[in-house]
């Protein structure tokens, strides 16, 4: 047998063991996460298993070490230190919500939306409200060039993160901003002046504790839960805070849970000051964000424009 052969052979058991221990485990996408696993053992962006580069001296211990991670459930994106969101590769740290896929609906809303305004001759602000990772934030400012945006965060953590991955991806114009998005000074500078208001807040109520211990034991309790009984606290005060800052006209995307949508609807409805409220699907169909325009000012709870 080749020294290639014979290294395919070898890395697809490993692989196809460590699959194996992944999915007694319960670990959701175990042939995915061994590979990825596998690839970043060897320092690679990917393998090919068809084609398998030659495993150094060490990868066995090496890759049974982050096997053994995985299977205890820490999150892959823990592990290997990033995650992908729409184009970009993110890095990731614990104590700072991992961005999900589902979330890239939402973003796309905001940059389609930017976009448009960039197309009529705008020069489109846009702001991301309990940023994260920065995930949709970056993803605006390097899908739409000419766009401004803003991303806020309440956590230092989640702030310095977001500062790494927008020089990591050179977008090194998005102003990060520590601020807390129930406070009504937040970005007084831009009130009635932003296109965009988008967010994935917290939002889980305090009764539905995840059941995936890579949501439940790592992500920060801060990105999850969204205080009240309903969980809709903190999205609350992003409806209010998308009220002050976007001009007429202007559009606000959030992300809530699955069961929220009616709910959501009614927060933005009970302020007076939004129209065209409606709810958009996530990547799987389900009812996941709030869509709503920003009337004219001088509508209910604004002064006269």
């Amino acid at each position: 047998m080749s020294a290639g052969a014979a290294a395919a052979v070898t890395l697809r058991a490993y692989v196809d063991g460590a699959t194996r221990v992944l999915a007694e485990a319960g670990v959701g996408s175990p042939r995915h996460d061994a590979t990825a696993l596998a690839a970043y053992a060897l320092g690679l962006p990917r393998v090919e298993l068809v084609l398998p580069p030659p495993l150094p001296e060490g990868f066995a211990a090496r890759y049974a070490a982050l096997v053994e991670r995985r299977r205890s459930r820490e999150p892959l994106q823990h592990i290997t230190g990033h995650t992908a969101f729409r184009h970009l590769t993110l890095r990731v740290e614990p104590g700072v919500f991992v961005p999900r896929p589902e979330t890239e609906t939402v973003a796309q809303l905001a940059i389609d939306e930017a976009r448009r305004l960039l197309a009529a001759g705008g020069a489109p602000v846009v702001v991301d409200l309990c940023t994260g990772t920065g995930a949709i934030a970056l993803s605006v400012a390097t899908e739409v060039p000419g766009a401004r945006v803003v991303a806020v965060d309440l956590s230092p953590e989640a702030v310095g993160l977001t500062r790494h991955n927008a020089r990591a991806v050179g977008a090194d114009g998005v102003r990060v901003v520590q601020g807390d998005v129930r406070d009504p000074d937040l970005l007084a500078d831009l009130a009635g002046m932003v296109d965009v208001v988008v967010s994935n807040p917290p939002y889980i109520p305090p009764d539905a504790v995840p059941t995936d211990p890579e949501v439940r034991d790592h992500d920060p309790d801060l990105a999850l839960y969204g205080g009240g009984a309903d969980g809709l606290d903190v999205p609350r005060a992003v409806v209010a805070a998308a009220g002050r800052l976007l001009a007429a006209g202007g559009l606000l995307v959030m992300e809530h849970a699955e069961v929220q949508d009616a709910p959501a609807r009614e927060v933005a409805l009970a302020t007076g000051v939004f129209t065209q409220v409606a709810t958009a699907p996530d990547l799987t169909g389900r009812p996941r964000t709030l869509v709503a325009r920003r009337v004219a000012r001088g509508g209910v709870g604004d002064s006269p424009a």
